[in-house]
């Protein structure tokens, strides 16, 4: 055995223990923890963003923890086992690779995305899901933001999209118009998610993340707006009363230090 596989099955080990020993593992139940993974998996991305490789061996070790949790669970009910697992995945990442495994050799990475939504549709036709749509692997649950970007990538795979990014740049011209005729509440709203969602697929067209691009601005302002509280602080003022000019004062100073 590898280094790789001793460990795995040490940690898968200690899982299966802990299950049958610790009064709060004992406890547990898919639902139990699924938002405990949840929680997780945003750590993770944080330390993605923060480039923080030390957090990301932490948080994908905790990952991997819960991987083996929900299979030990799975196990002992009689569903599956993490072999199981393995095996379905090894099988599915040959399966939608033809490019590497298979015959379709030379491909281009537009003809690789299309391909993989094809055979995951063949894989659904084959489980009897004939009707199933190619947006229905999008999960309901998924943020907003990108599942919005994920049902673009997935019917853009398919051939349904703009022919190019100035069609995408005449609909985001064309849904702030609109927004700004919206005559109520709801409309406003309604106009809105339409502009957000277009804004998204521009995106798309940059090779830009929407989501990591929105994250690292969140990132962004949250420093630059604790420079300013630092600022007022130090001047013996309040956010409340220092004023619009003397805080955009700070903020620019904020942006300067290269915050």
């Amino acid at each position: 055995m590898t280094e790789a596989q001793i460990q795995f099955q040490r940690l898968s080990d200690i899982v299966d223990e802990l299950r049958t020993k610790c009064p709060w593992d004992i406890k547990q139940t898919k639902e139990s923890i699924r938002h405990l993974t949840i929680e997780e998996t945003y750590e993770l991305a944080d330390a993605i963003l923060q480039n923080d490789y030390e957090e990301m061996k932490v948080e994908l070790g905790d990952l991997l923890m819960h991987m083996l949790f929900y299979a030990s669970m799975a196990r002992d009910e009689g569903k599956f086992s993490i072999v199981e697992v393995l095996e379905t995945q090894i099988e599915k990442l040959i399966r939608r690779h033809p490019h590497i495994y298979g015959d379709l050799q030379g491909a281009s990475e537009e003809e690789v995305q299309a391909n993989w939504e094809q055979i995951k549709a063949q894989e659904k036709a084959m489980k009897g899901k004939k009707n199933a749509s190619i947006l229905d692997g999008v999960p309901d649950s998924m943020p907003s933001l990108v599942k919005a970007q994920r049902m673009q990538e997935k019917v853009g795979a398919m051939g349904f999209d703009w022919e190019d990014v100035s069609g995408v740049w005449d609909k985001v011209t064309e849904e702030i118009q609109e927004f700004k005729e919206a005559e109520n509440p709801e409309a406003r709203a309604g106009e809105m998610g339409d502009l957000l969602f277009t804004l998204v697929n521009l995106c798309r067209f940059y090779g830009i993340n929407a989501e990591d691009a929105l994250a690292r601005t969140n990132v962004k302002f949250k420093q630059r707006f604790q420079f300013v509280e630092q600022k007022a602080l130090s001047a013996n003022q309040s956010i409340q009363d220092a004023g619009m000019e003397q805080l955009d004062h700070w903020w620019d100073e904020a942006k300067k230090s290269g915050l």
